[in-house]
């Protein structure tokens, strides 16, 4: 990350009585006062002299004092500069990442994906003072059988079974005068020929067969075929993510006090409930490498809330972008211990979404 300017103008004591404050912030949320700060410094400051480090920190607009009187906050630039040049984030121990596959539960393989999602949504939140939450695209499940049933003379329900019992029911359209034996037929052919691949693959197979298609079923049933086809794999449209899982917003309520509090959450439930909120996450995910750190109004997503965001994408096995794993909660998150969970758990992710299921 790029380092702020302002640690050019720091020297080593404003740095620590820095720090001091951002620490204290973050385990308590609290306002530090110059004299119970200066008792907790290595080297002997009275607490005038802590006071006047503490003005010169306000003037460069890293702390600020909520109150009259009162103990000072780190800033919203002040917390990015902590984050930047002071945050030492290491590397989880062996008995962490075990804690984060059994959280998970990575070794039961014959779960579906979206259960797994769900899991690691929870365990984040777990970890954090905030809300864990998961952005994936729908999986293409692999199909195990089709049918079409029909509803009205103009409407039919297609319904898609998966290789591990998960079902799609659509509604979809039907030409004018589809009988119910070419409703058997479509569906006979697509259970004869197609069953065993994805959607998608579906589709090309669809294609390269089209010459026997076009033989082996009347012009009006392969409509059919193709329309039902379409209904699915039309909702990944451009690959953009369509389910948002959140786990933990109860969390959000700790340490509220007072009406400010309680609007910023309820700006923050209502932007984690646009369907806009699937795209943004994840572009900010896409925006850099590795896990990403968004304070405050740093993104226009949570800005109004004033959360923050730590979030981190995971890929499929072409390397593509399938996802996004990542904490939001007040700006106090404990972002040494939460980044390198959110690295792990979207390596971790990602390994499921390349393993075949």
């Amino acid at each position: 990350m790029e380092r702020r300017e302002s640690g050019a103008v720091l020297d080593d004591r404003s740095r620590e009585i820095f720090r001091r404050i951002v620490e204290s912030y973050l385990e308590t949320g609290e306002p530090l006062g110059s004299r119970n700060l200066s008792r907790l410094l290595p080297m002997s400051l009275s607490p005038a002299s802590v006071r006047n480090v503490m003005s010169d920190l306000e003037e460069l607009g890293l702390i600020y004092s909520p109150h009259v009187s009162s103990g000072r906050l780190p800033t919203q630039s002040g917390l990015r500069f902590f984050v930047d040049a002071f945050m030492q984030v290491g590397d989880l121990s062996e008995e962490e990442r075990t804690s984060i596959e059994r959280q998970i539960r990575l070794e039961d393989r014959d779960r579906p994906l979206e259960s797994l999602m769900h899991d690691a949504s929870r365990m984040l939140s777990g970890v954090s003072r905030g809300a864990g939450i998961v952005v994936t695209t729908k999986s293409d499940p692999i199909l195990k059988h089709v049918e079409f049933i029909r509803l009205e003379p103009t409407k039919a329900l297609a319904v898609l079974v998966g290789e591990h019992n998960q079902v799609e029911n659509r509604i979809i359209d039907l030409p004018a005068g589809v009988t119910s034996s070419q409703l058997t037929e479509a569906a006979n052919f697509l259970n004869a020929h197609l069953t065993g691949q994805t959607l998608l693959e579906l589709r090309a197979e669809l294609e390269r067969l089209k010459t026997q298609v076009q033989t082996e079923l009347t012009a009006l049933s392969q409509d059919l075929v193709q329309r039902g086809l379409a209904v699915w794999s039309g909702a990944r449209e451009d690959g953009k993510p369509n389910q948002l899982i959140v786990r933990g917003r109860a969390n959000l309520l700790e340490g509220m006090t007072g009406l400010d509090d309680l609007d910023r959450l309820r700006l923050l439930f209502d932007d984690l409930e646009k369907k806009d909120s699937l795209i943004e996450i994840l572009n900010l995910a896409e925006s850099g490498p590795g896990v990403r750190i968004f304070i405050g109004s740093e993104n226009k997503l949570f800005s109004l809330s004033g959360s923050s965001l730590i979030v981190a994408p995971y890929r499929d096995q072409e390397e593509r972008i399938v996802g996004a794993v990542g904490v939001i909660g007040p700006t106090r998150l404990n972002y040494s211990r939460v980044v390198p969970m959110v690295d792990y758990t979207a390596q971790l992710l990602a390994r499921l979404t390349r393993k075949p299921r």
